[in-house]
């Protein structure tokens, strides 16, 4: 097992990222980077003793303020309030005094200092050495955990060691609500909506344990926070606590003689309502506390470990070649877990629980980026998500409703299923992300056979987005099917007609409503589907309009595209991202490409065109798109690998998966990627392993790139657990466990049992791939 140094700070291990030295400048990236979560609770990874801080950070997943939308003019149809993620009672706090000298790495001397995020524990390690500014030396060990097996439970053990002396220590353990956090942006409506967000409703305290519960002011969802703790000293100390408002205190003070720690272990508690009593809340997080208590930190850390030795057992991604790479995807897919492990028929936000960007909302990202990870790695957190969609279902028809329309209009951007995005064009003009949502939904069904979930969701999802596009649509003079003033995955060609992406989406969540109301009429009848309404459906699908300039030999991305003027990209250069250097009336009306809309629709629905259409539409929009998103350059480097450009493909799954290890938007401060992080795993999986899943046949089409000598994977398809590995000869395809499955490898089908299977790998004729935006060229690491 290799370890090397690398500039970006990190020690490059394949299982794990160590932060060695003290950058207080790096804080604002290493606190999102060491952020725990398990989809319910995150904790940014701040420093125990509080200070030196960027962005402190706790959120509970749905947990949120509400605040006006503001506009210059109102409209009909206008969204009127937004939504803000939540930094609640702040529990990791544990402060140290050293002979009455606050510990502050900012102060003194820091002899050692290192923070390793370790992705087969799931817990966050510190190793300090430090000396006060009156010399007195301490080592400070800390480990803590979000838990993925009690969901509503975190724990920090933190113990303190006096070096060549004996010395008083005090430990100072806190809960803290309100605590201040940096302004946001120029809105002063957001500033104030996070100014104090938390009302105090209760605190109480006794012995070791405390507990704090507030309301917010607008949104009126309450939260209850606590903390117990166990405090392991040979001699005798002293200790007390108090309660009182935001503040809740645990002050342990102790002689410590050198060679002898003093230590504590905390447990935290949370638990929030929009609708449970302050009574109910506390017995909640009672309750929670008292089972973390019982478990104790060491069964707490057995259990995280399991938890995760399944996941890698069924997610894994192991390369050969690229050290650093490999770090990098095992980042990513850990990340993506924590994101949405625990949710719990909640949402997984486009930044998962790691910093406020988004203002905490979850986006298309989910459904299209990251489901289609987690649906085949840990199906049960993808139908915990899609259940949350369905839970919200009241909202999105209602919207429909609003904007007269039928069936289910999911919003662009929320927490709570309420549209939030205040600017028409890219939010409301987005219906791509209810077909998004559809076809999200078809894809678990067949990946799981899931049927509780396709009986109380599935047919209703699949059924109301259905009647969306339906209606949304319709047929022209030609008898073709048109779904006009909309606005595709590329937010920089808006309030256009027949996005190939948005017509193909909804042309497969058509066929798959029809297809499902066949299967279970039951319930379709309950919904009130009649036969000549799937009819509808079958011929709007059947008719759908897709774009194409027969001149040119390529798809337009939407219509007329093709015939829009030419973006002047050598003036752009040093001027990206574009939307704000340029006003969008100028980009709306040039061919410039703010992320993959077209090149996503030949992955996401590969069948509908052919190879020669893949690689001519591959090589026109290429040079026009800039990634202004971090959504993009998983997309490109999916259909770079199959048309051929393999080292293309790998200089673009390194920008995505490197997106915030090496902060390539300058933004990593308010929260991580999870999309583009999910996009490891896409780029792994679809792109160098060619897997897709049309219909619910699982077929492979594997080639490396030059800089791979191998990689291998693992999937979960129904009950079959199987893991391919690849190397520039062949595959080998291996059953791990569950009955034989049927698969395809490069167009030859066959049946996976007991005995792997090994395939050969033909070569491919090199081609040299076209040439990115001048200024977006894909990014080189040097190592």
């Amino acid at each position: 097992m290799t370890v090397h140094e690398h500039a970006h700070g990190f020690e490059i291990h394949p299982w794990r990222l160590r932060w060695s030295g003290l950058d207080t400048d790096a804080l604002k990236k290493t606190e999102t980077l060491f952020a725990l979560s398990n989809g319910h609770i995150g904790l940014r990874g701040t420093f125990e003793e509080g200070e030196p801080v960027d962005h402190p950070g706790t959120y509970l997943n749905g947990f949120y303020e509400g605040r006006d939308l503001p506009y210059a003019e109102s409209g009909y149809g206008y969204p009127e309030s937004g939504q803000t993620v939540v930094n609640v009672t702040d529990g990791k706090i544990i402060r140290l005094l050293v002979e009455d000298e606050p510990m502050d790495l900012r102060y003194g001397r820091t002899e050692e200092h290192e923070r390793t995020l370790d992705f087969r524990t799931g817990t966050l390690r510190r190793s300090t050495l430090w000396t006060s500014p009156t010399g007195h030396t301490v080592r400070i060990k800390s480990e803590r955990l979000v838990s993925f097996t009690k969901r509503t439970v975190a724990a920090i053990h933190y113990e303190v060691e006096p070096i060549g002396e004996d010395m008083k220590l005090v430990l100072q353990s806190d809960l803290l609500a309100n605590e201040p956090v940096p302004t946001p942006g120029n809105d002063p409506r957001l500033a104030a909506a996070l100014d104090a967000p938390l009302v105090s409703d209760l605190a109480a305290c006794r012995n070791y344990w405390s507990i704090l519960v507030h309301h917010t002011k607008n949104s009126n969802l309450h939260v209850a926070a606590g903390m117990d703790h166990e405090i392991d000293f040979p001699d005798k100390f002293e200790a007390f606590i108090r309660a009182d408002g935001d503040l809740a205190r645990l002050t342990a003070a102790a002689n410590v003689p050198q060679g002898t720690k003093l230590s504590l272990t905390k447990y935290i508690g949370y638990g929030w309502s929009a609708r449970r009593s302050v009574p109910a809340l506390r017995a909640q997080v009672d309750a929670a506390l008292a089972m973390a208590m019982e478990t104790g930190w060491a069964a707490l850390k057995a259990e995280q470990v399991a938890y995760l030795d399944d996941f890698w057992r069924d997610a894994d991604i192991e390369l050969d070649g690229d050290a650093e790479l490999q770090q990098a995807v095992r980042f990513s897919l850990f990340h993506v877990l924590q994101a949405g492990a625990r949710g719990q028929s909640r949402a997984i936000p486009a930044k998962g629980l790691t910093g406020p960007g988004y203002d905490g909302h979850t986006f298309w990202d989910t459904e299209s980026f990251i489901l289609p990870m987690l649906t085949y790695t840990a199906p049960a957190a993808a139908g915990e998500e899609l259940r949350w969609r369905h839970a919200t279902m009241d909202k999105a028809k209602a919207r429909a409703a609003e904007l007269g329309q039928r069936g289910a209009m999911f919003p662009w951007r929320s927490i709570n299923g309420d549209e939030c995005s205040g600017y028409w064009p890219a939010g409301t003009a987005g219906v791509h992300v209810s077909a998004d949502i559809a076809n999200a939904t078809a894809r678990y069904l067949r990946a799981t056979d899931d049927e509780k979930f396709e009986t109380e969701c599935g047919v209703e999802l699949l059924v109301e987005t259905a009647r969306l596009f339906a209606a949304l649509g319709h047929h022209d003079v030609n008898g073709k099917f048109r779904i006009d003033g909309v606005t595709g995955p590329d937010e920089y060609t808006a309030i256009i007609n027949n996005n190939v992406f948005t017509n193909l989406a909804a042309r497969q969540n058509l066929r798959d409503a029809a297809e499902i109301v066949h299967r279970r009429p039951d319930i379709a009848g309950q919904l009130g589907v009649t036969n000549a309404e799937v009819a509808h459906w079958e011929s709007c699908a059947d008719a759908m309009t897709i774009p194409y300039d027969d001149a040119l030999g390529v798809h337009q991305q939407c219509e007329s595209f093709t015939l829009l003027g030419a973006w002047d990209f050598e003036a752009s250069v040093g001027k990206y991202p574009l939307l704000l250097n340029y006003p969008y009336y100028d980009l709306y009306r040039k061919q410039v490409v703010k992320q993959a809309d077209l090149v996503f629709a030949m992955y996401t629905f590969g069948e509908e065109f052919t190879a020669e259409q893949k690689l001519k539409n591959f090589d026109y929009y290429y040079p026009l798109t800039v990634r202004d998103s971090s959504l993009s350059a998983c997309c490109e480097a999916v259909t770079a690998a199959e048309v051929g450009y393999l080292d293309l493909a790998y200089d673009l799954l390194s920008e995505s998966v490197f997106t915030d290890l090496h902060d390539l938007h300058d933004n990593v401060s308010s929260g991580l990627h999870i999309a583009a992080l999910a996009g490891a795993w896409t780029d792994c999986v679809a792109g160098f392993g060619g897997m897709r899943d049309f219909g619910g046949n699982i077929t492979f089409a594997p080639r490396l790139p030059a800089r791979l000598t191998y990689l291998s994977f693992r999937m979960v398809v129904r009950d079959s657990k199987i893991v391919v590995a690849i190397d520039k000869s062949q595959a080998t395809y291996r059953l791990l466990s569950g009955p034989p499955i049927v698969l395809a490898h490069h167009g030859e089908e066959f049946t996976l049992h007991e005995q792997p299977v090994s395939l050969p790998i033909a070569e491919i004729e090199h081609r040299t791939p076209p040439k990115a935006p001048p200024g977006c060229e894909p990014y080189q690491r040097s190592i």
